[in-house]
């Protein structure tokens, strides 16, 4: 009775944090949006990595290994050229493009991340493909491909072209992460390739002119700047580590085609965003990609980690 209780209560913990995952991180886009109607792209992003990297090393630091697991310079290294591949071309270049493309659309281009993940992986490291990930990733970049595609709908592409590098970038700082000096303790390592991260952003921001265009930021992009900070960077990510320690791989796997339907919805029913056929039909074939290279059968390793989306590391 006992033991079938302390089950049933680590399933409930799992469907929690998976909750959180879900709508925490396909909500990012939105957030994204309102932030920067305000508030300059780059130094949008370097205030909440900052913040968030702080107040996150601040509270993880303390915990767990001090002593064996201390960051030294080859830490910070590492956790330095995570943080510019998934912050500053990953998370940057999401909130640039969204500028031009449509939050919801934009969702279903970075969904593309497994994708990238599985291809880079083949070519940099040799790691088998399965018939599933090979018709994934046919699937996939088809959907993409009809996303900017001729016609009268197409998204811009510009932006589409900034979102496939800040996917390609993305994943190739989680595959770099795998085998890169990090700390062991995974919400130390994640605070400290936000600091950098942000850090650098912060650096973009000023050589761009952002500093110089900083009006007053209404009070809904201050509040959607809050939101990402304690909700997409801290709680969700949170959440996402717990997961990857108490549950299988490929369930973690699952916000992958989650979130853009999260996304998708939100930018529908808050900012009016058009769904057209073409959005319908790159989706679906998007998210059934992913589905194919994250399901136990395109065989993921049980010990690689899940990818964690652009939008909320």
């Amino acid at each position: 009775m006992g033991q079938a209780f302390v089950m049933a209560a680590r399933r409930a913990e799992i469907v929690a944090a998976l909750l959180v995952v879900y709508v925490v991180w396909g909500s990012t886009y939105l957030a994204i949006l309102l932030a920067i109607r305000t508030i300059p792209v780059f130094l949008m992003a370097g205030v909440r990595f900052l913040v968030a990297g702080a107040l996150l090393y601040a509270w993880s630091i303390r915990r767990g290994d001090r002593t064996g697991d201390r960051p030294g310079p080859r830490q910070w290294l590492a956790a330095g050229v995570v943080g510019a591949l998934l912050f500053l071309v990953g998370n940057a270049g999401v909130a640039w493009a969204e500028q031009r493309v449509a939050s919801g659309t934009a969702s279903l281009v970075i969904a593309t991340i497994p994708l990238w993940m599985a291809l880079f992986d083949r070519v940099g490291y040799g790691q088998r493909l399965s018939r599933n990930s090979v018709v994934g990733l046919v699937l996939g970049f088809a959907g993409a491909a009809l996303l900017a595609g001729p016609g009268a709908d197409r998204i811009d592409l510009t932006g589409f072209v900034v979102l496939l590098v800040a996917a390609a970038g993305w994943a190739i700082g989680s595959l770099y992460s795998r085998r890169a000096s990090l700390p062991r303790r995974p919400l130390v390592s994640a605070s400290m390739q936000m600091l950098v991260g942000g850090a650098l952003l912060a650096v973009v921001a000023a050589a761009s002119g952002e500093l110089g265009e900083v009006g007053r930021p209404s009070a809904e992009s201050t509040l959607a700047v809050a939101y990402l900070v304690g909700f997409g960077s801290i709680l969700a990510f949170s959440a996402y580590a717990w997961l990857l320690r108490v549950a299988r791989t490929s369930l973690v796997s699952t916000y992958a085609y989650v979130n853009p339907l999260v996304a998708v919805f939100l930018g529908w029913a808050v900012e009016n965003e058009g769904v057209g056929l073409r959005t319908l039909g790159a989706g679906a074939l998007i998210l059934v990609a992913v589905a194919l290279i994250v399901s136990p059968k395109s065989g993921l390793r049980r010990d690689a980690p899940a990818v964690v989306p652009a939008r909320g590391k």
